[in-house]
């Protein structure tokens, strides 16, 4: 089987990359090394896959029909991993535009290309995000059309994409709604490299509230993998799947875990939470468990001592 992984060499992409390769199977990876963070740093996460006679790597934008037309061409994909996105609510307010060209109408290209190709198995990356502000904990039956920020209502779009393609085509796939992923190789812009990078700077961090009713629903990433493998290959012909941990943690005790594995303190900056954040994040993750055999593994305290060892690892400390 050959698996195609858009995003291949980003945070999750990359994971999934080295547990299919570990597994034994053909896997592709698709990515365009864009400046949203050091694309230095994507090839670092993809340097020991390189070495790997089952790999390749093909340097493409999704959006680029012509590309990706070829590389499907040459490849045929059994599986499709679609991990490829702009990702992060914030910096979607600013560039809506540009969140639009690759979260949706990239993902129309992946989808037709699944259906072109007859895939067995194809998961579509989506965010806890699309759930807005309503009363948690989330689970998969509530309406989720009240997305808070731009980046959520491309991936929402996406889903709703990627059902009809189902429905008309028959492409086999499960939309995965991803919760706060950290750990190794996590992006310079998600909240543990923020706040360890300041707080190694003695520099002040920002928390929201205080820190203080803010609650996220932090997920290791090899949970995650663990996650995308199962509904890569499940019989649910069409499902949507919460990943997350289900235990949310609040942002002041995540700050004083975060300072107890490093030995640094966080000198806080309270300002308030901005309009495209909600105030808890919180999966219910029944439905993963009962149809995926989904069952997450790892604490937050584990979790933040991998994340943390890698860090000193990549920045050399």
């Amino acid at each position: 089987m050959t698996y195609f992984v858009t995003g291949g060499a980003g945070f999750i992409g990359s994971h999934l990359v080295d547990t299919l390769l570990a597994r034994g199977a053909t896997v592709v990876a698709y990515d365009n090394f864009n400046d949203y963070y050091d694309p230095a740093r994507k090839r670092r996460n993809i340097a020991a896959a390189l070495t790997h006679a089952n790999f390749t790597l093909i340097e493409g934008d999704i959006r680029d029909r012509g590309a990706l037309d070829a590389a499907f061409l040459q490849h045929r994909p059994t599986h499709i991993a679609h991990l490829g996105a702009m990702a992060g609510p914030r910096y979607s307010v600013a560039h809506p535009f540009l969140y639009e060209e690759v979260n949706v109408r990239a993902t129309m290209h992946i989808l037709d290309l699944a259906r072109l190709y007859a895939v067995q198995g194809m998961i579509v990356a989506s965010t806890s995000s699309v759930y807005g502000a309503l009363p948690t904990p989330w689970d998969e039956s509530q309406s989720a059309d009240t997305p808070l920020s731009p980046y959520a209502a491309t991936k929402r779009a996406a889903e709703l994409l990627a059902y009809t393609y189902h429905y008309q085509y028959g492409v086999p796939t499960r939309v995965l709604r991803f919760f706060t992923v950290y750990g190794p190789r996590g992006r310079p812009d998600m909240t543990p490299s923020l706040f360890v990078d300041s707080m190694l700077a003695g520099k002040p961090i920002t928390l929201f509230n205080g820190g203080m009713g803010v609650y996220r629903d932090w997920t290791y990433v090899a949970d995650i993998i663990a996650g995308i493998v199962a509904a890569l290959h499940t019989d649910v012909a069409f499902g949507t799947f919460n990943l997350g941990n289900s235990s949310p943690v609040e942002l002041i005790s995540f700050v004083r875990m975060l300072e107890a594995i490093t030995g640094y303190a966080a000198i806080i900056e309270d300002k308030p939470l901005p309009a495209a954040d909600p105030p808890r994040t919180f999966a219910n993750i029944s439905r993963a468990q009962a149809l995926l055999g989904f069952q997450p593994q790892t604490s937050l305290d584990v979790g933040l001592s991998a994340f943390w060892k890698w860090y000193r690892s990549e920045y050399d400390i």
